[in-house]
């Protein structure tokens, strides 16, 4: 019997909504209330276009929360443990936004419009909160606001092809993480070489959430030489490549330096950088936990709905494995987890999942490929 979301203030559709579903989507999930498409029935097909072609996802819940007024810089300091002095405009930085006890929050990339006017552009977690209540707190004057902003990403290794028919060939001289606005035809749009995939591809920022039909309707017109077709972030794709999900590769306790961020947070950011005094003990005393890869010893393809299991040495709980898949490429059932800096890359371990099962596993370095 099929089951159905209920559309509602708490649960909203993007402006690609009515497309994605007359191309076939088969599922959703929910992130930052909203419905975000993650399958249109053959993911196969959707893994090949992705590594091979060109895909087109609807991530309009990459939500944006905006930071604007005389003091957007001041506030964007505070809550970013980098030095962002540096950081122009018209680029990305990814910032992992932490707590007062260096436990990361959220992981978005910091776009910076003007020197009173930036984007967060995050993933599932409600920093808008967070950040009108610091700002708040601070006495800063700016606005914090989610604005009329819903990407739709082009993705593998054909998008640039695709967006340069769109656009023209002016984007393929935009570099990684670097933007610009531009216009299609009245459409509005924030055109940025980012995604979420080791693909490679862009992201159009729509800046008129009633033309969703309209842009992606000229992005399929524009890709069909290239064979385009919808897909959504995709499972197999990000745990060979080792992306961190946040809040699914992550818990309540997680630090930068545990999953890879380090290299993001500056430990002579000025003092008042929320969690900086935090993250400068961490990184003095030393991690607990690392994130590593498994290869996954079984006959049976493992999906993503086997869930989280625990990962075990000589009975021993030692960590966590908070992703897996089966790999066509690698011929394998692979995994991503949380473990205890006690084991090492080709370590033996066992996974303990809880229906019983035990299945043995060895610990590999990220990204597999």
């Amino acid at each position: 019997m099929p089951h159905f979301i209920t559309h509602s203030p708490r649960v909203r559709v993007s402006p690609f909504y009515a497309a994605t579903v007359a191309d076939g989507v088969v599922s959703f999930s929910t992130y930052n209330h909203m419905l975000m498409p993650t399958g249109y029935g053959d993911p196969v097909a959707e893994y090949e276009r992705l590594t091979n072609g060109v895909s087109m996802w609807d991530v309009a819940v990459e939500r944006q929360v905006e930071i604007r007024g005389p003091d957007a810089a001041r506030l964007v300091q505070v809550l970013a443990p980098r030095k962002l002095d540096l950081l122009r405009e018209g680029v990305g930085w990814y910032v992992p936004l932490c707590d007062h006890r260096g436990v990361l929050i959220n992981d978005p990339v910091l776009l910076k419009h003007a020197d009173d006017r930036y984007w967060l552009s995050i993933a599932d977690c409600d920093v808008k909160l967070w950040c009108q209540a610091i700002a708040a707190e601070r006495g800063f004057d700016v606005e914090v606001f989610e604005p009329d902003v819903s990407p739709l990403a082009i993705q593998g290794p054909r998008a640039e092809d695709v967006v340069a028919a769109l656009l023209g060939d002016e984007i393929r001289a935009i570099r990684h993480f670097h933007f610009r606005s531009m216009n299609l035809d009245g459409i509005p749009l924030v055109v940025a070489r980012s995604g979420w995939s080791k693909q490679g591809g862009f992201e159009l920022y729509l800046m008129d959430g009633v033309r969703g039909e309209a842009l992606w309707q000229r992005v399929k017109t524009a890709g069909a030489p290239f064979d385009i077709g919808p897909g959504c972030p995709n499972t197999v794709e990000r745990i060979e490549s080792g992306l961190l999900s946040f809040g699914g590769d992550t818990d309540h306790q997680t630090n930068p330096f545990e999953v890879g961020l380090g290299r993001y947070v500056d430990l002579d950011a000025p003092d008042d950088v929320i969690g900086i005094e935090a993250l400068r003990r961490i990184s003095s005393e030393g991690v607990a936990r690392q994130r590593l890869g498994v290869f996954i010893d079984s006959e049976n393809h493992l999906g993503y709905d086997d869930g989280y299991c625990d990962v075990a040495v000589d009975g021993e709980v030692i960590g966590r494995i908070t992703a897996q898949v089966y790999s066509e490429r690698l011929k394998s059932n692979i995994g991503i987890g949380l473990v205890s800096t006690s084991v090492a890359v080709g370590d033996a371990v066992t996974l303990v999942y809880a229906d019983g099962r035990q299945l043995p596993a060895r610990l590999t370095a990220l990204p597999f490929i």
